[in-house]
């Protein structure tokens, strides 16, 4: 049986990606998982063990699914602010599933910030994947309008992870 630990890192890594649906057995105990409308819903865990053991499964893969609401009702109401008109825009995407990460290394500052200028060759950020830190660059000359992944954050290929103001 997972820990109340475990299902609360699980929920957070199938909200941060683009997984809409999740399952999980082990032992005669499900877990499901599903996404609608960019809201992570947990489904009723389903136990299929001897009687007595029902009530405390119960218990325990109930708390993580209360606690994981309010959450995400947050970054629900989040997301109408951060669609901003962004038609002209261009959008600096992941090339690959891994970690993004704005600067070289937790000690110095980030590659870049909202509002500074960059070129097509400049990096912009590194997106780590399988221990191999891959290095993004701009692709466009412009301005940085917004970060919109967070330092530490895992991201998905095509994910888009600037907004830049064409020059």
């Amino acid at each position: 049986m997972l820990k109340i630990q475990e299902i609360r890192e699980i929920i957070k890594l199938v909200d941060q990606s683009s997984v809409d649906e999740f399952t999980y057995e082990h032992d005669g105990s499900k877990i499901k998982l599903k996404k609608n409308n960019g809201v992570t819903t947990a489904a009723q865990p389903q136990v299929v063990q001897a009687p007595e053991a029902k009530p405390a499964a119960q218990a325990v893969q109930q708390a993580p699914v209360q606690e994981a609401a309010p959450a995400v009702k947050q970054e629900a109401a989040e997301a109408p602010q951060a669609k901003a008109d962004d038609s002209n825009l261009h959008k600096i995407t992941s090339p690959m599933v891994g970690t993004f990460y704005q600067s070289s290394s937790p000690e110095s500052g980030p590659y870049v910030k909202v509002g500074d200028k960059v070129d097509e060759n400049a990096v912009v950020c590194i997106v780590e994947a399988m221990k191999l830190f891959n290095e993004i660059e701009a692709e466009v000359k412009g301005e940085i309008a917004e970060i919109l992944v967070k330092d530490g954050q895992l991201v998905e290929y095509g994910q888009p992870l600037f907004l830049v103001k064409p020059e």
